[in-house]
Order: structure tokens, then C-alpha cells, then sequence
């Protein structure tokens, strides 16, 4: 009932962010619903009244996810700037997000009234988190454009899942005042700039833009060039801050307070985990997994079962119903669920298929890089249009080496804050992980057939590549059914921290968590 209602509530966002829905549909899908109810209550046969009971409890959902787009999009609907576009404007605003810091230009999201503006304005430009600016350029609305591989990108869609509307490019700016943001937010942003000034005094680029991006997701600092080289060896996520480097995180500050009692470790946990999504920024990535990981705090303090799946379920439903743009118009959300549904679905059943031995360690990371890498394929494909070949190899070379990097640039970082001289060593071992990682994208990047690219299609082809690999998974699944599984293995916790599909139940009366394949 639960993935149903969740489900339902999903498929009634995406309906309404492309067509409008009147009120009178949704008062009729509300009575239909109630129809069903009673004569689910009414029948006799219990299978046919408990169909009817899950379409009775969808419609309503389906309703309100159509609700609660139609809400959204309202903020949409007027704004002071739409019979502006094109002309002069003047206005004041504060700068509500930490700036966007490119190669060549610098993105401010700076709010004036109710609305968002970006402002893309040179990187050079002192301007901070809570500066209040006042700007003076032409407004213009955003408008879609073609990639370099033939795809469309609606912009202004990607920017209304962001809150804006408007453009203004590379206007006359003066910073009126500063310190106008939020306090606490203003001291994270603060704590990662000294931060990221300690790696840079003690790693040398491009290994100090390596460690930015993994440790803080500052993919800028990578520079165009090892960027692509990054995208097209297939390993790119690692310096987004996918899911993995925040379960990463959220082990190591587990790791540190297990000794603490167990209400302190779910409130300094829950601190840590939504402090460190504040600094390296609210992507839909993050979100999911800082969700995700307060839930397994939560489950180990109350000592209740923890199941990922419905985990998943609920923390995109929560996403959902905060920004329903989310579903079609961010394509780090979609990749996001996907992957970790992957890790969910198909990663145990490749471990299981493929031959016993220890794979010299690295058999989980080829799992969960096959299973991500087939269950993004779809995306990946109409979204971009680009796929890496070699993306298996790198990530089952890289990925073991990526906690030992992140742990060794922040004590490398921290260190060099108090002694540069002593952090010295540390910041020797950092650049030869970080090194070997570059290496290794770049040989591979390098290959003539890393990547393969495919021409522009419909997005409903997206459908119907998801169908035949439900399909599929269903037809494997059907035949595996009867197959008795009378070992329970026990696995070590970062296996769940990895978000590799493992089921948390935690004994009553212990605070170790015990983890069942």
C-alpha cells in the first residue's frame, strides 16, 4: 500500500508539470475513489476487494500529487519582471545561495520580493552568501538551447526546479551591505571556505580541485578539462556528492561516536549529516541520501527495522511534495533514485550470480557499478546522449581508493589550518591517491571507444526502456521464486552505508547494528 501510494502521488506530479489538470477531474478521480471503497467493503471475494482498496487509496493520491503541482506551479504564474523582459531594470536583492563559482563566470541566486533571480555576473567579483546587491541590467526570460550532442536542454524548466524565473547576465552590481543571510548557514560556508584554503596550502592542483570535489562537491574546482575527462571515464559522480560520499561521511561520524549514547549519537548524527548537506549544497542528490542516512539513525535509536526501499520511497515522496519539478525537470534527481533503486534491485542478484571467490575485494563495487550503470542507461541516453564504456573498469579501480582520499584530504585540510609544515606529509599521501585516480580517468577517457554516443529520441522511448527492463527483472525474479535461501549472511555495516540493498534490523537491547543479505 505504501509504494502504491507513493507511486500514485509520483504519477500525478508528472501528469500535472505537463498538462494542467481542472478542479473537476480531480473532485472526480476524489468520488471515484469513494465508490471503490464502499464496494470494496461490500465484496465478498477478498482478492477482487483488495484490488479495488489499492485503486481506491491511489486515485486519491494521484489527486493530490496533481494538487500540490498545480499549487507549485502557481508561484510561476505572475511575476513583477514578465512585462520588463527585455528592457532595463533596477533592482536590490540578497544573495540567497552559496555563489556557483565557474571558469569563466560566477552564478548568483539573488532574491528580491518573492521571486529568484539568477545572475550570472565574472568569477573575479567579491560577492558572498548574504551580500545584499543592488543590480542594474536587462532582465530576460531563459530560453532552451541545443547541447553539443543534439539534445534540447529546457533550461527554463531546469531553472524553475531551482525557484527562478528570470536571467539577468553580467549586469552593473554594488554590494549594499553584507552578512544578510542566514547565521548559521554563513558559519558552514565559512568552516568550508578555511577549509578548502587548508587543502589548497598543502596539495597542489589539479589534485587540490580533486579533493574539493570529493570531500565538498566542489565540481567547479576541477576545471573543464578534467571535468570531461571525469564525465567520460564514467566517474563524474564522485565529485557531485552522489549518494555514496554522503553515506561515506555519515560512517565515519558513526564511526567516531559509537562509544556515546545512543540518543547522542541520533542528535550529533542528525547535526552532522543535515550540517554537511548545508555546506556542500541542497542538490537533490544530497538531500536524498542525507534523508536516507537520518533514517538510519533514527532506526538504530529506536530499534526498529530499517528497509532502504521503503527508505527511498519516502524520502523521494518528501522531496516530491516540497518541489514537484523535481521528477521531470532535475535530471540529478532522477539519476539519483534510479542508481539507488539499481543498488537495490540489482546489485545482490548480480553477487549472487556471479562466481564465489573474493574478487581479490572488488566484486561489490563491479555490482554496484552494473547495476547503476543499467539502471541510469535509459537517462543517461536521452538526457545527454553520451555513455561511457570503460565507466565499469574505472569505478571498480577508483571507488576503493575514494574513502581513503576524502579521509586524508580533511585531515590533510585540518591539520594545515593549525601547521602547514605538519600537515605536510598527510597532504604527500593525499596527492598520491588523488593522483592515481586522475591517472586513471585520464588513461581510460583517453581510450578511442570510451564513450559511445546515440542520436536524440523521444522521451517516451524512456518508458518503454523501463518497461522491458521491469519486464525483464519480473521475468528473472518469477524464475528465482522457488529458489530457498537458507543462509543468512551477515554483512559489515558500510555495506549498508554504500546503499548496496543490505536490510538494517537492529537487536533490542544492542547498539551494533546486524545486517542480513
Amino acid at each position: 500500500m505504501f509504494y502504491i501510494a507513493v507511486s500514485a502521488f509520483a504519477i500525478g506530479v508528472g501528469i500535472a508539470t505537463v498538462q494542467s489538470v481542472s478542479l473537476s477531474v480531480m473532485y472526480f478521480f476524489a468520488l471515484l475513489a469513494g465508490v471503490m471503497v464502499v464496494v470494496a467493503r461490500r465484496h465478498d471475494a477478498v482478492r477482487p476487494a483488495c484490488h479495488l482498496t489499492l485503486i481506491a487509496l491511489a486515485l486519491p493520491m494521484l489527486t493530490v500529487g496533481v494538487l500540490r503541482t498545480e499549487i507549485h506551479k502557481d508561484q510561476f504564474e505572475q511575476s513583477v519582471f514578465d512585462n520588463q523582459i527585455g528592457s532595463e531594470v533596477m533592482f536590490s536583492g540578497t544573495v540567497v545561495r552559496e555563489a556557483d563559482v565557474r571558469e569563466r563566470s560566477a552564478h548568483l541566486y539573488v532574491k528580491t520580493g518573492d521571486e529568484i533571480v539568477l545572475v550570472i555576473v565574472d568569477r573575479h567579483l567579491q560577492i558572498s552568501y548574504g551580500d545584499e546587491l543592488l543590480l542594474s541590467g536587462e532582465i530576460e526570460k531563459p530560453k532552451s538551447f541545443e547541447t553539443d550532442l543534439g539534445r534540447t536542454f529546457d533550461y527554463g524548466a531546469y531553472l524553475e526546479a531551482r525557484g527562478v524565473t528570470h536571467v539577468l547576465r553580467y549586469p552593473e552590481s554594488v554590494v549594499l551591505s553584507s552578512g544578510d543571510g542566514n547565521y548559521l548557514i554563513t558559519i558552514l560556508l565559512r568552516v568550508k571556505h578555511t577549509l578548502m584554503e587548508g587543502i589548497e596550502s598543502v596539495i597542489t592542483e589539479p589534485q587540490a580541485g580533486l579533493a574539493e570535489g570529493l570531500l565538498l562537491g566542489v565540481k567547479q574546482a576541477l576545471g573543464d578539462t578534467l571535468e570531461t575527462t571525469f564525465r567520460q571515464s564514467g566517474i563524474i559522480h564522485i565529485v557531485v556528492l552522489s549518494g555514496y560520499n554522503v553515506m561515506l561521511v555519515v560512517a565515519f561520524f558513526r564511526f567516531f561516536m559509537k562509544s556515546l549514547p545512543r540518543w547522542w549519537q541520533l542528535g550529533l548524527g542528525l547535526l552532522a549529516i543535515v550540517a554537511f548537506a548545508l555546506i556542500v549544497g541542497l542538490s537533490a542528490t544530497v538531500v536524498r541520501a542525507t534523508i536516507m542516512a537520518g533514517l538510519v539513525l533514527l532506526a538504530g535509536t529506536l530499534s526498529r527495522t530499517y528497509d532502504v526501499m521503503r527508505a527511498l520511497f519516502f524520502a523521494g515522496f518528501i522531496m516530491l511534495m516540497i518541489n514537484p519539478y523535481l521528477l521531470l525537470y532535475d535530471i540529478g534527481f532522477q539519476l539519483s533514485f534510479m542508481a539507488t533503486l539499481g543498488l537495490l534491485l540489482i546489485a545482490p542478484r548480480l553477487e549472487t550470480a556471479l562466481a564465489e571467490g573474493s574478487w581479490f575485494g572488488v566484486k561489490e563495487f563491479f555490482s554496484a557499478t552494473v547495476a547503476t550503470q543499467i539502471a541510469v542507461l535509459p537517462l543517461l541516453l536521452y538526457h545527454i546522449g553520451e555513455v561511457s564504456v570503460v565507466a565499469i573498469v574505472v569505478n571498480v579501480l577508483v571507488l576503493p581508493v575514494v574513502p581513503f582520499a576524502m579521509f586524508s584530504a580533511f585531515i590533510a585540510g585540518t591539520i594545515a589550518l593549525l601547521s602547514p609544515t605538519i600537515a605536510l606529509p598527510f597532504g604527500l599521501v593525499t596527492s598520491l591517491l588523488l593522483s592515481f585516480i586522475i591517472i586513471i580517468a585520464t588513461w581510460f577517457a583517453a581510450l578511442p571507444f570510451a564513450t559511445v554516443t546515440v542520436p536524440a529520441f523521444s522521451a517516451y522511448w524512456i518508458l518503454v526502456l523501463y518497461a522491458v527492463m521491469g519486464s525483464a527483472y519480473w521475468f528473472f525474479q518469477s524464475r528465482l521464486k522457488n529458489v530457498s535461501v537458507s543462509d543468512w549472511e551477515v554483512v559489515d555495516e558500510i555495506t549498508l552505508l554504500k546503499e548496496s540493498g543490505a536490510t538494517q534490523r537492529v537487536a533490542p537491547q544492542s547498539d551494533t547494528p546486524v545486517f542480513f543479505r
